[in-house]
């Protein structure tokens, strides 16, 4: 088979030495060609010109979510067609590794490599479902590029966090659960308002729901690790279905202990609850708007401040190797 092998130099957990050990794995299975990203934006490209080349049966992304994410973005830039576009695989590079997890490879590179020749050798591949999050027609914000994203979507508080450890990343601080968790507690301590926010999630024939601080859309569970530990923000979130929505509405001092706790202790049947927290399950179209631009995140990378952000959930989006 002919692959691709798009590889991040930067990706957190990955040495030189590790990369040079998959290439020659892969390399011995493969007709391989490799190429190391140089510049942000450039494993889309990669990957885009892969796509239209037709001379590609499977593009591999060696690196974190963000990696994987710009090489997701790159071959679906026409729009979804499983079966005419080349399949994904990933290799886990960074410090989380969202997509790569949930799609249940090993969260070590050497292992995950091994898995995934198993898996081409057997033929053994599923077809994903993945959100698609546009610019909302007749706001400021209707201009935005649309972009697809692989496990997670935020609107406010959480991408605000994004937002302060990419700042930390910038001036040389790696990648940490450490590091997240100080940014989070920063971010809660500037909150303006943690008792009633600005987000308002609209769907068509329902209610708006209002007053939202905290705005989360999963395509898969879990949301996020901390370490080895899970995540279930929406337990009910799949490769296999649109899209979840976990909303809260304060973030108070009690609550914001009583949800963490709860997303600590969390499992595959039960995520955070209560009097201030909406969940929504399978989700094809809503959006979320707010009266003051708010940060917005998608797979971990912030993208800066909207106002208003419309999603899709599109089921079958992209074959992947597994």
């Amino acid at each position: 088979m002919r692959a691709l092998l798009v590889v991040n130099p930067a990706a957190t957990d990955t040495s030189a030495r590790t990369r040079d050990v998959l290439i020659h794995a892969l390399a011995s299975d493969l007709k391989l060609e490799t190429v190391t990203t140089e510049y942000r934006g450039h494993a889309r490209d990669v990957a885009r010109h892969a796509a239209d080349s037709g001379e590609v049966d499977i593009v591999v992304a060696l690196g974190g979510d963000g990696t994987v994410n710009e090489v997701v973005n790159g071959l679906l830039h026409r729009g979804p067609a499983p079966e005419e576009l080349p399949r994904l695989a990933v290799v886990p590079g960074g410090s989380t590794n969202v997509f790569a997890r949930a799609l249940g490879l090993p969260n070590d590179a050497v292992e995950a490599t091994g898995a995934l020749l198993d898996a081409m050798h057997s033929g053994s591949e599923r077809t994903v479902g993945l959100g698609l999050a546009s610019g909302t027609p007749d706001t400021d914000d209707e201009g935005a590029p649309a972009r697809w994203f692989t496990f997670c979507a935020g609107m406010g508080f959480d991408a605000g966090v994004v937002g302060r450890v990419e700042q930390k990343r910038e001036r040389g601080k790696k990648s940490t659960h450490p590091l997240y968790v100080r940014q989070l507690l920063r971010q809660w301590l500037g909150e303006g308002d943690r008792r009633r926010g600005a987000i308002t999630l609209r769907r068509p024939a329902e209610d708006p729901v209002e007053g939202l601080v905290l705005s989360l859309v999963c395509n898969t569970s879990p949301w996020s690790y901390l370490g080895n530990r899970p995540l279930y923000a929406t337990p009910g979130a799949s490769f296999d279905t649109a899209l979840d929505v976990l909303g809260l509405a304060r973030l108070s001092t009690p609550s914001l202990l009583r949800y963490g706790t709860q997303l600590l202790t969390s499992s595959p049947e039960r995520g955070p609850h209560g009097k201030h927290a909406v969940s929504l399950h399978d989700l094809t179209d809503f959006t979320l708007e707010s009266q003051a631009p708010l940060p917005f995140q998608m797979d971990g990378d912030h993208l800066g401040l909207r106002t208003s952000v419309t999603f899709t959930g599109v089921r079958r989006a992209l074959r992947v190797i597994v």
